[in-house]
Order: structure tokens, then sequence, then C-alpha cells
């Protein structure tokens, strides 16, 4: 009763505070004009952000540059899609489960959304894509985003500039205003708060996908505690590295400087998404171990309609996921949405063909699982390559990520809905393709130029895809293990469900709620 009581407090402490917190700040920003840069009449608040676009008015305001109405629109949209995706797992999951589980995998996926949402408000932005001061923002963003700090919902990214100048401009149907008021940088023509927005739908999927590992055996306490550190140690760093201006994103990799690459290419989340989701996956089930009576009672999916639902529902989402990654409307975000779909429908047709070939019958969950395999696998070079590189890639995805799946199963490692050799190898696999398949026919630029060119410039990438992939799983694998390791010590009774718990399921045992009450 008095660690109940203890409970109940913390929360309402908890609550008390942050609440304060947002009031404080609701209560600065709604007083009179002139007050933290409010300018009555205009665009409201001035957020002071050096790195956001502003100009000043013939009376020194300082008012937001112009942002470009088609591409705010399809950022709306695709980070809308992106979200969607989340719930989408919940189904595909939730149908792979068994039924007395079901509960429990659609909760976790809608408690993670929550929680991703809201940390990634407090402190996740801006550790995953703040500004880079000192050698230390090689690891991670500075803390100048906390609680969106400086984050304009009206201005966008870059600095002010010509309109008629801008990186953009080539792909505007109509003539740009003549005036100083546009961003000359990416992403420019979107406002900040919509970056963060969208990029905030993959910091939410991410550690939802890493419970397919650990579906009929990990508490739900655990698995709430997990996810914030998780994200907080490896998705927030990960993501700056490679998208935040972090070292595998300003040239630290560059391994012959005479030659143009320099960075990690990674389009939609290749290594920040799937190979960190992926591995941790494999670490938590290794950690957890295997469930009850695995390979002696029936464990198949109990909804394949569900299942295939699900898979759906990622398939349309993939289209926020991939194509909205350019951030803008052009014509890589229309390469990229082909791409997309080319691979999903070679993984898909290569995993049923494989699991034909090796057990006498197609395999519908199978083809289930090749579509994710094939849209995972693209995702890192959807923006690199072009549609017969994205065949090549689907069959990659479907005949890797197979093999994948089987060595699991002879290892006996319980890896329960398969995220590692789905996802993890998935991301692995594409983030090194990308390296040999990138066409620099893609982008008018002439950016992303892989190995099949026989170039010095195609090998460097190549190299440099290898290095960065490796690391990135090596630091998943190390900080997950260490991160259950630890909570597994200290977590009273274990992060793992009782045997009993475990026999009845988590539905009733963790919720005191079922899926299918008949009665």
């Amino acid at each position: 009763m008095q660690k109940k009581k203890l409970y109940i407090l913390a929360i309402i402490v908890t609550f008390a505070l942050v609440s304060t917190t947002a009031m404080t700040q609701a209560y600065a920003q709604s007083i009179s004009d002139g007050m933290d840069g409010y300018v009555k009449g205009t665009s409201g608040i001035y957020t002071g952000n050096p790195h956001e676009c502003w100009y000043p008015d013939e009376d020194g305001n300082m008012l937001p540059c112009r942002i470009d109405t088609g591409d705010t629109a399809w950022m709306l949209t695709a980070t809308s899609f992106v979200l969607l995706m989340s719930p989408g797992v919940a189904v595909f999951y939730g149908g792979l489960a068994r039924s007395k589980n079901s509960v429990n995998v659609f909760g976790m996926t809608l408690v993670i959304m929550g929680i991703a949402a809201v940390q990634w408000l407090a402190f996740g932005y801006t550790l995953a894509f703040g500004p880079n001061y000192e050698a230390g923002n090689a690891f991670y963003g500075a803390w100048d985003y906390a609680g969106f700090n400086g984050v304009s919902h009206f201005a966008p990214l870059g600095s002010p500039g010509s309109c008629l100048d801008t990186w953009s401009a080539a792909y505007q149907m109509n003539q740009m205003v003549d005036a100083e008021q546009c961003s000359q940088d990416w992403p420019g023509t979107i406002p900040h708060m919509l970056f963060a927005a969208f990029q905030g739908t993959f910091a939410i999927i991410t550690p939802i996908l890493i419970i397919g590992a650990v579906v009929d055996r990990m508490k739900f306490s655990a698995v709430i505690i997990f996810v914030i550190v998780w994200s907080t140690f490896v998705y927030y760093p990960v993501a700056h590295w490679i998208w935040g201006g972090g070292f595998m994103g300003d040239g630290t990799l560059d391994l012959d400087p005479s030659l143009s690459p320099s960075f990690l290419l990674d389009f939609a989340g290749g290594s920040v998404v799937h190979i960190t989701c992926g591995f941790a996956a494999l670490a938590a089930a290794l950690v957890l171990g295997r469930r009850m009576g695995l390979g002696k009672v029936p464990m198949e999916p109990h909804n394949i309609p569900m299942v295939v639902l699900g898979a759906g529902i990622l398939w349309f989402g993939w289209f926020g996921f991939n194509p909205g990654s350019q951030v803008m409307v052009d014509g890589v975000t229309a390469s990229a949405w082909m791409a997309t779909n080319i691979s999903a429908g070679m993984g898909t047709v290569t995993w049923v063909l494989l699991s034909w070939a090796h057990t006498g019958k197609p395999s519908i969950v199978g083809a289930a699982t090749g579509t994710i395999a094939g849209l995972g696998t693209i995702t890192p070079a959807s923006g690199w390559v072009g549609p017969m590189g994205a065949l090549i890639i689907g069959i990659a995805a479907g005949s890797i990520c197979y093999g994948a799946v089987a060595l699991k199963n002879a290892k006996k490692w319980d890896d329960a809905l398969d995220v590692w050799g789905v996802h993890g190898m998935g991301g692995l696999t594409g983030t090194i393709l990308v390296g040999t398949l990138a066409s620099p026919h893609v982008w008018d630029t002439g950016d992303g130029i892989g190995a099949w060119t026989g170039t010095a410039e195609g090998m460097e990438q190549q190299a440099i895809q290898v290095i960065g992939a490796l690391t990135v799983v090596g630091y998943t694998l190390a900080v997950t293990l260490a991160i259950l390791k630890v909570m597994d010590a200290i977590w009273p009774g274990g992060i793992r469900v009782t045997p009993r718990e475990e026999e009845i399921g988590l539905d009733l045992a963790q919720h005191g709620e079922r899926s299918y009450v008949n009665e």
C-alpha cells in the first residue's frame, strides 16, 4: 500500500512540474505586443534562432522567410502517413502474436507512441537535430531546442536571400517573388516545426518496431522504461550522427578528401531506424531468453488477415516515410516513391518464391514479411537508386532477410516476430547496397555515386557505407545489451514476466483485458 501511494505521488508531482513549465512558457508568449519578440499583426513570436530564416521589415520587425505551400502541404501529409505506420505495426504484430498477447502488442504500441511524442518534445529533437557548436556535438546535438524552444511554426530553417536564386527555385512551376525573403538552405521551404514533427514520427516508430522481439514475455512497465532509455542513448545519437550534422555527416568519414563522397548515404533511415531497431531486437531476444514451450507448443500467428492488413498499412505509410524524406516535392521525391514501390513488390515476390521452394507451399505470412523486408531494405537507398536498382534491392531484401530468419530459427534465437532478420538485416543490406547501386543520374546535381560506376568516388562511397553501417551495428548491440542487463539486475523480479503470467498470456496478466470475449 505504501509503495502504491508513493507511485501515485510521483505521478502527481511529475504532472505538476510539467504543467507548471508548460504554463510558464504559454504565459510568456501571450502577454502583449513587443514581449518576447511578439509583434501584433505579423507572424507572432520571433524565436531569435540564428539557424532559422528571418528577415527585417521596414520597421525593423523580424518576419519569417517565405515557405512553399505545396511543399508544406505535402510534408503535413507525409508526416501523417508515417504516424499512421505505428498503428500499422500494431496490426501487423498483433496478427502475428498469439491471441492471448495481442492486447499487449496494441497496448505497447499506443503507449510508446505517447511516450515517444512527449520525449521528442522534451529533449529528443534537440539531441538529434540540435545545433553543432563544439566537438561533443559530433555525437549529440546542443540543447538549444529542448521543449521546442526556438522552433518556429512559421519560419523555415536556413539563412535569408533572394527568392529567385534558391536551391529549390528550379522546381517551382510559378515565378518566385523578387525579394530577399527566402531560405537559401535545405529544408528551407517548410516551417521548422513541421520538419521537427516529421522527424518525430521516425523517433516514434523505431522503438515500436523493437517490441516484435519481446512479445509474450517482457513486463509492460519494463518496456516503458526501456523505450525511454534506449531512445535517449541509441536512437537520438545515431540520428544526430547521420542526419543532424554529426560525425557520419560532417565529413569525418571522408577517406580521401580529394574525392567527392564524404558522408554516409541514408536517405530515410536504413541505419537510423532499421539497423538500430533490428539489432536492438536481437539484443533483447538474447537477454530475455526463449519463450516457454518454443518449438514444443504451437506459436503460429493468430490472425493472418490482420497480418496482411498491417503490411498493407505499412506499405501505404512508407510513401510518406521514403518520399517524404526529400522534404519537398521534386523529381527525387517521385523517384523515391517509385523505388519504394518496386522494392516492396519484388521483396514480396522473392519471399513467396523462396518459401514455396523451401516448404512446398506459398506462405501468405511470408509474403507480408517479404513486403516489409523490401520496404525496409530500400529505405536508405530510396532517394539514390533508380527503378532497376530498386528491383535488385528488392531481390536482395527477400533473399537475405529470408536467410537471416532461417539462421535465427536454426540458432533458436527467440526474436519472436523476426525484427532482426527483417529490419536489422534489411537495413544493413540496404545501407551497404546504396554504396554499390547509388546512381548520379537520380539527382541533377550528380550526387550519389555508387561502386557500380567503377570510379574511385564510387569505391570510396562503398567503403564509407560499410564503415558507417558496422559502426551503428556495434554501437546499438553494445548499448542495448548494457541497458537491458542493468535493467534486469535492478528491476524487482527482473524484466521478464513470471512463468505463470507467460502461460495465461500478457493480456490478462499485465492488463486484465482480452482481445476476444465470446461470452
